[in-house]
């Protein structure tokens, strides 16, 4: 099979319409029904059900898209791996959701700014879910994650700090000058619904709550009444003034985990996650940088 191949089935099996994925791969949809007949010719069972009413994937053809994904982002991977090994000192690109973890990135990236030969690091703001993706098919070199919201699943991580959490209300809510709440409080039938986030796979789980995927979606549906969210007390530093955030005593705690894919081996990488964790301290936030041994974990340089 040629990745070719591979993009054009994956773009037909994630739109499950053939004249989407031809506008979505800029061609025309009879060479792509063509390419696609002959993939299933050649593998010598069918992928995909089509009907005049609509397209879904067969067994075969839900395992051949989990596999292109990877060999997909695998070979993106490597064209930018190797472009980097071509540069003397790449830039680093850190993924993390907009609006969250404000205070520590900006002592991380200071504080790694300082070091001899550091890197620019480039943001990539991303939503829900997105870090393993763009770790694993090399668009993004490290990410900060939300333990256990965010799966770390095949990734190394090391942790920087834990938090409590907050409920996000209307100004208005007779729960806004409250000092704290309580789950049972929070989660109380007279109150809208919880917000509902995407998973992994990009599915969200059952439920009446709104569907939301940034924190920006959040706040504006928040404020309208018509959902209700806990979240880590660090990703509303900047709230709207429309809303308050209250501490909820017996939410789970948060934490935040700096992570990267276990194959790296760019010095870059080791140089930043070494800043972050010499700046954890479980007993505040950001201790003034002090020179201790390599963390365990840290990626290796070769």
């Amino acid at each position: 099979m040629e990745t070719r191949e591979l993009r054009y089935f994956v773009a037909v099996a994630e739109e499950l319409h053939f004249g989407r994925a031809a506008e979505r791969l800029e061609m025309t949809q009879p060479p792509l029904s063509r390419a696609i007949a002959q993939l299933e010719q050649r593998l010598g069972t069918p992928l995909l059900r089509r009907t005049s009413r609509q397209v879904t994937l067969t067994r075969a053809g839900a395992v051949l898209l989990a596999e292109a994904r990877a060999i997909l982002s695998a070979v993106t991977a490597a064209e930018r791996r190797t472009r980097q090994a071509a540069t003397a000192r790449p830039p680093l690109v850190l993924a993390l959701k907009s609006g969250t973890a404000g205070e520590l990135l900006t002592k991380v990236l200071d504080a790694y700014a300082a070091e001899p030969g550091a890197a620019t690091v480039d943001l990539l703001l991303c939503e829900a879910h997105q870090h393993q993706r763009l770790l694993a098919d090399g668009h993004a070199d490290v990410a900060l994650l939300h333990l256990p919201f965010d799966s770390a699943s095949g990734l190394d991580t090391e942790n920087l700090y834990t938090e409590g959490q907050v409920v996000i209300l209307p100004a208005s809510h007779p729960l806004a000058g409250r000092q704290h709440v309580g789950m049972t409080e929070v989660t109380s039938v007279r109150q809208p619904p919880m917000a509902r986030w995407p998973g992994p796979d990009g599915s969200y789980p059952d439920g009446a709550g709104a569907e939301v995927r940034n924190l920006t979606q959040l706040f504006q549906l928040i404020a309208l009444g018509r959902t209700t969210a806990v979240i880590p007390a660090s990703a509303c530093t900047d709230l709207r003034r429309d809303l308050v955030a209250v501490p909820v005593l017996d939410a789970p705690p948060v934490t935040t985990a700096i992570a990267w894919n276990p194959d790296t081996r760019l010095r870059t990488v080791a140089d930043l996650v070494r800043v972050a964790t010499r700046l954890y301290n479980p007993a505040g936030f950001f201790p003034a940088p002090s020179h201790q041994p390599d963390a365990p974990g840290i990626p290796a340089v070769r």
